[in-house]
């Protein structure tokens, strides 16, 4: 398995947030990991601790 690096800062609210958004969908789509986009995420996610 590769490992790939991508210089890519966390949102900070001062960055344009479709472009950061659009950027990190892009890296999830060519490390094959888009199901992660579109996958339901369980419902016991929601609850607080």
């Amino acid at each position: 398995m590769t490992r790939t690096r991508f210089d890519i800062d966390k949102f900070d609210g001062i960055t344009i947030f479709n472009l950061w958004q659009v950027q990190m969908t892009t890296i999830l789509i060519q490390g094959n990991l888009e199901k992660v986009l579109t996958e339901n995420k369980p419902t016991n996610m929601d609850r607080l601790k």
